[in-house]
């Protein structure tokens, strides 16, 4: 598994260069960066069928745990805040609706990330055994459940948001509100 330190290190892990001056754009930029992290919790999980949790696992479990702990509650308070009031009180009646799925798909996220979060987390505290050897460590039937609707439950919201949702909201909003919707997506970011 091709971790060192960092899923930025990873081959073909590079973030999208986008800025918050064009905000929808960050947007997609950040669901980009969503399935790249699916994508290595797939690779994670066939990693740790054949290697156990190695260094290379666990690291990859932290890269996966911090994305999901910190940069994808910050995306969907970006959607809440910005995108999903506008579609409420502006689209059309199949765009509303749609809407309502994808409030109702945040807080099913939430419960689903809580679920997916503890064997993720389970494999970064599984040590090494007293010898140095790699220790076995296996997701469970639960466990596996829990990572599969996760990421399923992620790939559909992704589709519906980039094929009607942010579509719809990009013909309603004007240039200036646009400016500064990127502007508080990017002051929510600052740390410190």
């Amino acid at each position: 598994m091709a971790t060192t330190g960092s899923a930025r290190h990873i081959p073909g892990f590079n973030a999208p260069s986008v800025g918050f001056e064009d905000p929808f754009a960050m947007l997609q930029a950040c669901h980009e960066r969503v399935l790249r992290t699916l994508a290595l919790l797939a690779r994670l999980r066939a990693h740790v069928l054949q290697h156990g949790a190695d260094d290379d696992a666990r690291q990859a479990a932290r890269d996966v745990l911090r994305y999901f702990d910190i940069a994808a509650p910050l995306h969907h308070q970006d959607e809440e805040l910005h995108v999903f009031p506008l579609l409420q009180a502006d689209a059309s009646a199949d765009v509303r609706a749609l809407v309502l799925r994808l409030q109702q798909d945040h807080v099913c996220m939430t419960a689903d990330w809580a679920a997916a979060r503890a064997p993720l987390q389970a494999l970064v505290e599984h040590g090494q055994d007293a010898d140095g050897a790699t220790p076995l460590f296996r997701f469970g039937p639960q466990d596996d459940a829990a990572l599969d609707r996760f990421v399923s439950r992620y790939g559909d919201h992704i589709a519906a948001e980039e094929g009607m949702a942010y579509p719809a909201a990009m013909r309603l909003l004007p240039p200036a509100t646009l400016a500064a919707m990127g502007r508080e997506m990017a002051a929510r970011r600052v740390v410190g």
